[in-house]
């Protein structure tokens, strides 16, 4: 019997994970959904996560790619594998920006796609890249220039402002909802210039400073800092930033779509989670097909370096088509019930113990819709969990969205965020054209189209301030259990369509039975489906 390739991809930078891949599988992870710190860098606990799901042990890796952030590459020492006993010759460093562009394309449907990889920075300064990406190969074709300062690109100048309005650069999506409240006729100077296909920025200091320093020299008056969305201003200047980084973006599409000749394009980087920005890129004359990988930002980049290491090992450019972002294992039904009697083998740490009881249900999806149609809020935990930063289903917090209820209880007693983040709409894949200003599929919720005419008030609770709305497509051939729960939801209730944020609380997403049990019990949600079992608080 011959042994099956097997490669692996390592991200050293923040939002640190791994992902291994062999000819059957592909099974990826964050640190963070493991040692529960967010952003966290890192990358044991994950590799043994990937390897315990896949069946192997480390020395049946033939070829492990590492890729990090910062001006250089990292070594082959600096990655810490060789204490591990692998081979030097099996460590490939991989240019942070490339790793990007392998997962734009080889996870895209397209055989020709120019790839367009934007961020807050990789190696050799780079914030914009792009590249021609056929069967043959992956080409980078140009970039902004290694002399700009990094303060200059687009995805910088976001976490900057992100910065100054008093949160943690990772954190751009708050700067995103709280922009649609703002008055774009304040600031009317531009924050970007696209010349050709490079970026040139106002900024010239990374984070807050850069924009403090912005301000005093165009006399632009951006709020205090740290308002956290509280005062005017810096709702104007959440709005500027947004309306400034969707026009650049358009821009560097455009060019560089023209500089390459292949109209499909893929968009990878963290600025591609932009989804307002997104659904106006795709939507150019341009722009023939488009796609995001679900894990745009640097969660996705060890899956970047594996789809590199398989190229690097096979001479094969690996083509995997995406219909899922569900890239963690599966839970048995005995480690559920492990964490259901409390046992500490399944690594429950209760942060507040209260009381529950539990059930197996025969119909766990139905379960739920009747549930949610009555008003109730509840975590679902099914099948492996997703890799990138959004809950599409399998680590997902569900209510009913047909009134601010449900969104008003997320925000005050469940989720405790800021009350101008809007909640996504999971719909039906088949009734999505219907519901939403959207003819194309949307499964990773990368995309913000507005709501049809006359039906938000039917869905008010997934409808931002500005008419739009963060769409998942759902597609129950792909989701089983989550779309025969909008199936159920539809059929009780008229609507298609169920209020989805992600399982967790201040924390990152869940990822065990025991963290799902865990955050149960620490916040108000009223009850969790895990695998088959209901649990309920009392």
């Amino acid at each position: 019997m011959s042994r099956t390739s097997c490669v692996v991809g390592i991200n050293l930078g923040h939002d640190g994970g791994v992902a291994l891949i062999t000819d059957t599988l592909m099974v990826a992870i964050g640190e963070e959904r493991l040692n529960r710190a967010r952003y966290s860098g890192g990358w044991t606990a994950s590799l043994l996560y990937c390897l315990r799901a896949a069946g192997l042990t480390l020395a049946d890796v033939d070829l492990v790619a590492v890729s990090g952030i910062g001006r250089t590459l990292p070594t082959r020492t600096e990655t810490g594998l060789t204490h591990l006993n692998v081979a030097a010759e099996q460590i490939v460093p991989v240019d942070h920006h490339l790793s990007h562009a392998y997962t734009a394309y080889c996870l895209s449907p397209f055989e020709e796609a120019t790839l367009l990889v934007v961020d807050g920075g990789g190696n050799n300064n780079d914030t914009e890249t792009y590249y021609r990406a056929t069967p043959s190969g992956i080409e980078r074709v140009g970039g902004n220039p290694s002399t700009r300062p990094r303060a200059g690109g687009i995805g910088a100048t976001y976490e900057a402002f992100t910065n100054w309005l008093g949160w943690h650069e990772q954190e751009a999506g708050k700067t995103m909802a709280l922009a649609s409240y703002g008055d774009l006729g304040l600031y009317l100077a531009p924050l970007f210039d696209v010349v050709d296909t490079q970026v040139h920025g106002r900024l010239t200091r990374t984070h807050a400073p850069g924009v403090a320093d912005l301000a005093k020299r165009t006399g632009f008056d951006f709020g205090p800092h740290g308002s956290l969305g509280e005062h005017e201003l810096g709702i104007n200047a959440a709005a500027y930033v947004q309306d400034q980084t969707e026009r650049a973006l358009c821009a560097l599409a455009e060019q560089t779509i023209a500089a390459t000749g292949l109209p499909n394009l893929c968009l990878a980087g963290g600025v591609a989670l932009n989804c307002v920005a997104a659904d106006k890129i795709r939507r150019l004359d341009s722009v023939a097909g488009y796609f995001a990988p679900p894990a745009s930002s640097d969660r996705g980049q060890a899956l970047g370096c594996a789809l590199y290491a398989w190229h690097r090992l096979t001479g094969d450019l690996p083509k995997r088509p995406l219909v899922s972002d569900y890239f963690g294992r599966d839970y048995t039904d005995a480690e559920i019930q492990q964490a259901l009697h409390r046992d500490p083998r399944s690594g429950l740490v209760e942060r507040r113990r209260a009381p529950f009881k539990w059930r197996r249900e025969s119909d766990i999806a139905r379960t739920a819709a009747e549930m949610i149609a009555d008003g109730k809020i509840i975590g679902w935990f099914q099948g492996g969990s997703e890799l990138g930063p959004r809950a599409l289903g399998a680590r997902s917090i569900l209510a009913d969205p047909r009134s601010t209820a449900s969104s008003d209880a997320l925000n005050q007693r469940i989720k405790h965020r800021e009350p101008f983040r809007p909640f996504a709409p999971a719909v039906l894949a088949d009734h999505a054209r219907a519901w939403f200003d959207l003819d194309v599929p949307s499964p990773f919720m990368l995309l913000a189209p507005p709501v049809r005419p006359g039906l938000a008030d039917k869905i008010a609770g997934v409808v931002h301030v500005d008419g739009t709305a963060r769409v998942q497509t759902v597609d129950p051939d792909v989701a089983p259990a989550y779309g025969s729960l909008i199936v159920n939801f539809h059929q009780i209730t008229g609507v298609p369509v169920v209020l989805n944020t992600s399982f967790n609380d201040r924390e990152p997403i869940v990822e065990t039975p025991a963290h799902a049990l865990a955050t149960l019990q620490a916040c108000d949600l009223d009850a969790a489906c895990i695998g088959d079992y209901l649990v309920e608080r009392v």
